[in-house]
């Protein structure tokens, strides 16, 4: 069993309302390129994080076609919430909408046994949007201080279920993986909020995505402290899933 991530898929329907090739010719049938990735290595029985950004629909209704997009490909989906992913509703309408065939998180966390290539192991994960970090050149204390707060607290949240979660299980090898849609510090990479709760919380590994230009791409650390950090953003990632375990 493998543990694959993407984010920043931005489906528009079939054919695409927002064909993504207007932010570059390298965006061109993005989609299409996404699922023969896909197809060729994941399985059923393979857990894909879905890291923000899905659709450019407004409302659910609309997100519709592109969630079941999303559902109709291989292994267990788990999705959180993007900043352009404006259809986002409760929980409820959601799992009504979708059943099982994708999990969506905000603010909560779990935790599994999972079979790999080195034996059993742990794997815990949750998370939720992030947001902008104090210190960013586009953070305005006045109206971004009070997101940024509740996501903190969001966080806190799903990295506590996931510490209860491991309680349940047996002893065995842990791998923690907060899943954010921004990443978890300033255009500076400078310490955040996040980062304090990334280290208190001993979280292994970090997913984000957000991220669209080449001075980030380039900015990007590989670990802060000692949480290795994972950017998969779709166009970073050359619109390939990145296989995290």
């Amino acid at each position: 069993m493998k543990v694959f991530a993407i984010g920043d898929l931005h489906l528009s329907g079939t054919p695409p309302a927002k064909p993504m090739d207007i932010f570059g010719p390298h965006w061109a049938n993005h989609w299409n390129r996404i699922k023969e990735d896909w197809n060729a290595n994941v399985s059923d029985e393979d857990i894909v994080f879905l890291v923000g950004d899905m659709s450019w629909a407004l409302r659910l209704d609309e997100a519709a076609h592109d969630l079941r997009e999303i559902a109709s490909m291989r292994g267990r989906k788990y999705m959180i919430r993007g900043n352009h992913d404006y259809w986002w509703a409760s929980a409820n309408k959601m799992k009504q909408l979708m059943s099982d065939a994708i999990t969506f998180i905000q603010g909560h966390g779990t935790a599994e046994i999972i079979d790999t290539a080195e034996g059993p192991q742990i794997i815990a994960f949750g998370g939720t949007r992030g947001y902008l970090c104090p210190g960013d050149s586009h953070f305005v204390p006045d109206t971004d201080q009070s997101i940024y707060s509740r996501e903190l607290m969001r966080t806190e949240s799903a990295l506590q279920e996931m510490d209860a979660a491991i309680q349940q299980l047996p002893d065995l090898p842990i791998t923690k993986i907060l899943l954010i849609h921004y990443p978890p510090f300033n255009d500076s990479n400078e310490p955040s909020g996040f980062t304090e709760l990334m280290a208190r919380y001993d979280v292994d590994i970090c997913i984000f995505g957000h991220l669209h230009d080449q001075i980030s791409f380039k900015r990007i650390p590989k670990e802060f402290g000692t949480t290795k950090l994972e950017l998969v953003s779709a166009d970073y990632m050359g619109f390939t899933l990145q296989c995290i375990l």
